[in-house]
């Protein structure tokens, strides 16, 4: 569609939503990356493979229940960060998270994630519960910061609103 065709509001909405999409894009991408500092912090320090938790992720998708693998490990936590990612950034559009509600938001996720998962795959049960928990506060925490960070707008100036909060 042809932008002056547009009202001013309507290029502000457009513009507004896709900061938004490329900010949530960035933030569950860093977080994604960062998540996995605890557990393989705790793998090193202990003598245990650093690639355990990325294998059992990988029996997440379908047809791979008892092959893990590293490749399919990396799809599953991609497309895992991703949809958690969507979820916090809705959040955020109408509650600023910050670092310590992402945290509490990434203890819900762990809480879902490692019950559910813990139960039904054998390969993410037998992962030490402790580094799991802190990677999924870790990408709660990171998420929440980087969403609740002042975002441009439209003019070229920034706003410490949460994304979605134009009513300022």
């Amino acid at each position: 569609m042809n932008d002056s065709f547009l009202s001013s509001d309507d290029r502000n909405e457009s513009f507004t939503s896709s900061v938004q999409a490329v900010r949530a894009a960035r933030a569950g991408a860093v977080a994604a990356v960062v998540s996995g500092i605890p557990s393989t912090v705790h793998a090193l320090l202990t003598g245990r493979d650093v690639l355990a938790a990325t294998r059992a992720a990988g029996t997440l998708l379908p047809g791979r229940r008892d092959r893990p693998g590293v490749a399919a490990g990396l799809i599953a936590h991609v497309a895992v960060s991703a949809g958690w990612t969507c979820v916090l950034a809705a959040a955020a559009r109408r509650h600023r998270l910050g670092a310590g509600g992402g945290t509490v938001a990434g203890l819900a996720i762990a809480a879902l994630d490692l019950g559910i998962a813990a139960r039904a795959y054998p390969a993410v049960r037998d992962l030490p519960r402790g580094p799991q928990i802190l990677d999924h506060l870790v990408f709660g925490a990171v998420t929440g910061a980087l969403l609740d960070r002042p975002q441009r707008t439209a003019q070229g100036t920034t706003s410490t609103t949460s994304p979605g909060c134009s009513e300022l």
